[in-house]
């Protein structure tokens, strides 16, 4: 009964927003290796999803992401132009299908030490507008486990920003 409604195996590829950023991020980086290269997709992605975390991608929030890609060496002002015009462009595909990816790459081709400075720089964006939302603090804890990294790396990476914790404010 069930067979009669599968199709026939295709092949899965990426949607098209992670392709685009892929390709826009390969394009930037140039002669670097692929897991440099899928890397810095990954980091650009988080970036956005948890930009996007509370469904509101603000100019602080977009200024936040570009300030932490041109921190990437190779990313250039153009290229992080053309990442972030690709992030808002694929913002709720990149923010919700893309996110486990993003993280198992980090988890597989990053270090400890990575994975802790990118969840910092990912709460750093979530606090840029002046508030730590409850979506953004739940989307970070989802990927803190994700990236393999406990509640501890969590709450030290968040502890410059408690004051901005929405669910800690009075009502």
């Amino acid at each position: 009964m069930f067979g009669r409604w599968l199709k026939p195996s295709v092949p899965v590829s990426a949607p098209a927003g992670a392709e685009e950023l892929e390709r826009l991020v390969r394009s930037a980086l140039g002669d670097r290796d692929d897991d440099s290269v899928m890397v810095v997709v990954a980091l650009a992605g988080l970036l956005g999803a948890v930009a996007y975390a509370d469904r509101s991608y603000s100019e602080t929030e977009e200024a936040q992401v570009r300030k932490e890609l041109l921190r990437v060496q190779g990313m250039t002002p153009a290229a992080v132009d053309a990442v972030c015009t690709a992030l808002r462009r694929h913002i709720v595909q990149i923010s919700t299908v893309e996110v486990p990816r993003y993280c198992r790459i980090l988890r597989e081709l990053g270090d400890r030490e990575l994975r802790v400075e990118v969840l910092a720089v990912l709460v750093d964006v979530a606090a840029v507008d002046g508030v730590l939302s409850t979506a953004e603090t739940n989307l970070l804890r989802q990927v803190t486990t994700a990236l393999g990294l406990s509640q501890s790396d969590y709450n030290e990476a968040q502890t410059k920003h408690r004051e901005r914790l929405t669910a800690l404010k009075p009502h």
